[in-house]
């Protein structure tokens, strides 16, 4: 069978996930008002050290249209672009992010490589047909990759060095594939930037120029690799590529030759299955997250219990005692009915899990049992009934947690630890909304005297500010209430005369609103 292989190149791969990544986040990544034109939008730009100077390691679309490159010293790139938008180069996470896009390529072909560090490579010999053809194909996964938010750059040909230099260095479909290849740039090989200079300094300048010199000539001036890079390009050498392997299903069965109805038969299948399903974990390095197991009864009824863990485990025994939880909080309890004939035990979710180090005296670490009550508890109640407060990267005190089921958060997140000696710069309860109080202050733009709150008058003794909190500018909508934004807050930690601590803000300084209003936001305790 002809091999056909299909080029994805994400030129702007650093930039495309940086944007998914952070909107996912709920940010806004428009940084001009929406609806302004893309003129008006600041490039971006992705630097490292390199030396003893910030140079730039990625840019996105626009920046490569103004002229900065790769390689511009981040000094150079300001001096030509003041409004330069700038954020830390991550290699590590742009490889994560190509193979999770290499991953969605198993949608269309079993045979799916990245290529580090912004291409992925699809062979498509026997399945595009099933797309309705090579370009119905490329045009179904250039949509895809679109909606994703990602800009690629698709070509096919008989190789995959091949459908790379065609992506990468040509534009449209070719009518004559060899010729096509034999017009790209010397760049086009894949060579190490001073192997390419060297050619082009000796007037070869396209693959074809170099397809029509003597091979021994070519290894002797360039060296062997120019030879080999140009023979896999054109075809005449194949090398072999190392496909992603599709994961294979955590999925465990134990059919039966008569159906079984007794619930110690029923326990002890399930208790083998969690054993061997432990061991198929440890072999990998993972933890199941998500357990399903499913008891199907001999009239065809399907009995499915699932349950959450809040950090990956293979132990046994706790998943044993969660799907008691699991069973013993239904309204119906089970019915075998005539018996099962097949129970399955499924992990749809896992994740990696590391040996741990027991401790001396053989008792469980405090987060060990944290984590099993969480479990029992999110298993008892729900999902949603356990919540966990995780903090967010907001400077709005309202924004700056999320309340979260405790079973499905990753890894527990700590909240920055205060200063030692300092009392708390933000309470304990904050109200939601802001209540609103009548405020008395010596100077409009002072601290408060006294306020009155829920129709009781409080005279302030000690106070503390103002702590002033600018609105998110990419939020703002000029609205009057403390919740929608649009002007700014000056905030008091304030101590009544019978030692009572508060929090209060002014909404708003008197050259945005003639008269702002005060609102109680929190208690201390």
């Amino acid at each position: 069978m002809r091999r056909r292989y299909l080029a994805l190149w994400f030129p702007f791969l650093p930039a495309d996930r940086w944007r998914i990544e952070q909107r996912g986040m709920g940010e806004d990544l428009c940084p001009a008002p929406c609806g302004a034109r893309p003129e008006a939008v600041p490039p971006l730009a992705f630097v490292t050290r390199v030396g003893g100077a910030l140079r730039l390691a990625a840019v996105d679309p626009r920046a490569q249209r103004l002229g900065l490159v790769p390689g511009l010293t981040l000094a150079d790139a300001r001096a030509r672009r003041p409004d330069l938008a700038v954020a830390d180069f991550d290699p590590e996470a742009d490889r994560h992010w190509l193979e999770r896009l290499a991953r969605h390529g198993l949608a269309w072909t079993p045979r799916v490589t990245p290529v580090p560090p912004d291409a992925v490579v699809l062979d498509i010999a026997g399945s595009d047909h099933l797309f309705g053809g090579e370009a119905a194909l490329s045009a179904l996964v250039e949509d895809t990759m679109a909606e994703r938010g990602m800009s690629v750059r698709l070509a096919c040909a008989d190789t995959p060095e091949g459908a790379l230099a065609l992506a990468r260095h040509a534009r449209g479909a070719p009518a004559d594939e060899r010729a096509a290849l034999r017009a790209l740039p010397v760049a086009a090989l894949g060579l190490d930037p001073e192997a390419t200079l060297a050619l082009r300094r000796a007037g070869l300048k396209t693959v074809g120029d170099l397809a029509t010199r003597p091979a021994a000539s070519l290894a002797a001036r360039f060296g062997a690799q120019a030879v080999t890079a140009l023979r896999r390009l054109l075809g005449d050498e194949a090398r072999p590529i190392a496909p992603l392997a599709p994961p294979v299903p955590l999925r465990f069965e134990r059919r039966f030759a008569e159906p079984i109805a007794h619930e110690r038969a029923v326990a002890a299948c399930f208790r083998d299955l969690l054993v061997e399903a432990a061991g198929a974990l440890e072999e990998r390095g993972l933890g199941g997250r998500h357990f399903r197991l499913t008891l199907l009864r001999s009239d065809g009824a399907r009995h499915r219990l699932q349950i959450e863990t809040g950090a990956p485990t293979r132990d046994p025994a706790l998943v044993l005692r969660l799907f008691d939880e699991r069973i013993g909080s239904l309204a119906d309890p089970l019915d075998p009915g005539f018996g099962y004939d097949s129970v399955v035990l499924a992990i749809p979710v896992a994740e990696p899990l590391a040996a741990a180090q027991p401790a001396l005296d053989g008792q469980e670490s405090a987060a060990a049992v944290l984590a099993e009550l969480i479990d029992r508890l999110s298993t008892r109640l729900g999902p949603g009934g356990l919540l966990r407060l995780v903090p967010q990267d907001s400077h709005i005190p309202e924004r700056g947690q999320q309340a979260v089921p405790a079973s499905r958060l990753p890894t527990p997140v700590r909240w920055p630890p205060p200063s030692p000696g300092e009392p708390p710069l933000r309470p304990i309860v904050l109200f939601d909304p802001p209540q609103p109080v009548e405020v008395i202050a010596e100077v409009p733009d002072g601290p408060p005297h006294r306020f009155r709150w829920r129709r009781k008058l409080h005279e302030v003794r000690l106070y503390e500010g103002p702590e002033r909190i600018a609105a998110e500018w990419w939020r703002r909508r000029g609205g009057e209430g403390p919740g929608q934004g649009g002007l700014t807050r000056d905030y008091y930690r304030i101590e009544d005369a019978r030692g009572h601590r508060y929090w209060l803000f002014r909404h708003g300084l008197y050259d945005e609103k003639p008269a702002p209003r005060w609102y109680m936001h929190g208690l201390f305790a």
